[in-house]
């Protein structure tokens, strides 16, 4: 049985009239990233900051690692790493000096501190920067940074609101790649809020797509991108009366591809095994010889637009802002805010 690093259960906070969580549910098992999709208000961040101790739930439980958020705040904190949407890099430091910054802020021996440091420069491919200020970095040199700051305590929960936000596709993959690291080489758990569908599907084991403070669907991709219509099954000929014979074993439901010669058919499916071996037995059946097939389902656009009834990006600001009066997340990283508070 897995365990779960993560719970939540009939989760709600509102500001004023405005709802921003309505009851949601969430399990996240330990050592998978967990991603929480949805677009701009839909509450993201806000579920950030109540795992995270940062604000409190209007009602419903959750829990990390076992620790109540409620009760038990510090024994959540002694776990957990949080990088937010504004990285916590002091610019004024270099790269080097901001580790040891984190160290101290976590109660670590001096000597300990400088180590790991040095193991963590070499982790992120900061060395060759390593003794440069921060505010010469690129964006994607101070979000490795920043990441790299999060392990300093050792957190066997990562949360990363965001963490790609404006920067170029390449930095991106970078720490996508890091990420993935974090999961497969060091077992912590991620909970990883994005907007990018293409980040969500390659790092996610599991997403939930939250609209209007509910969450709608979650699932592996795969499971999310069969809900969604539009899947279908590409079948290969060779000659023209084969392409005849399966139209009419497959009936009106089965479509020419363009520009395929009029040699490809595409039938619905849900990409299923299950559809995928109907579509065989009934080639055998007929007798049909097919020279290839592949399934195509919708992407997790398709699934994002659909689940959330949306056209295109809804405009932001919505209750996370406007019912705080300020940016969701503030401009200091919550990981620095959160060790801060537990030296008061």
């Amino acid at each position: 049985m897995v365990n779960s690093a993560i719970t939540a259960r009939g989760l709600r906070k509102a500001y004023g009239d405005k709802t921003v969580l309505d009851g949601i549910d969430i399990t996240v098992a330990e050592g998978t990233v967990f991603s929480l999709l949805g677009p701009n208000g839909a509450g993201k961040t806000t579920t950030v900051q109540i795992l995270t101790t940062l604000i409190a739930a209007d009602g419903g439980e959750c829990a990390v690692g076992g620790h109540d958020v409620a009760t038990d705040r510090d024994g959540v904190r002694e776990l957990i790493g949080v990088t937010g949407q504004f990285a916590a890099v002091d610019e004024l430091l270099t790269g080097r000096e901001n580790l040891h910054m984190m160290g101290d802020l976590n109660h670590l021996p001096r000597r300990e501190t400088r180590t790991l440091a040095a193991e963590l420069l070499e982790r992120f491919d900061l060395v060759e920067a390593a003794d440069k200020p921060a505010s010469t970095y690129s964006g994607g040199m101070t979000r490795r940074l920043d990441l790299a700051m999060t392990l300093v305590g050792d957190p066997r929960v990562i949360f990363l609101d965001e963490p790609t936000t404006g920067l170029d596709p390449r930095s991106r993959r970078s720490i996508w790649e890091i990420i993935r690291g974090l999961v497969d080489d060091l077992g912590v758990t991620v909970f990883l809020t994005t907007q990018y569908l293409e980040e969500a599907d390659h790092l996610a084991d599991r997403i939930a797509v939250l609209d209007n403070g509910r969450i709608v669907a979650e699932g592996t991709a795969a499971e999310l991108k069969r809900l969604i219509p539009g899947g279908h099954i590409r079948i290969d000929f060779t000659d023209q009366p084969d392409v005849d014979a399966a139209q009419r074993a497959f009936g009106p439901t089965a479509k020419v591809v363009e520009g395929t010669d009029g040699l490809t058919l595409a039938v619905p499916s849900d990409g299923g095994v299950r559809s995928l071996r109907a579509v065989l037995d009934l080639l055998d059946a007929e007798n049909i010889e097919a020279g290839g097939i592949s399934v195509h389902t919708p992407n997790l656009d398709d699934v994002f637009l659909t689940l959330t009834g949306m056209s295109g990006q809804r405009p932001e600001a919505e209750a996370e802002r406007d019912h705080v009066g300020r940016p969701s997340m503030p401009d200091a990283n919550s990981r620095a805010t959160i060790e801060q508070e537990s030296l008061r």
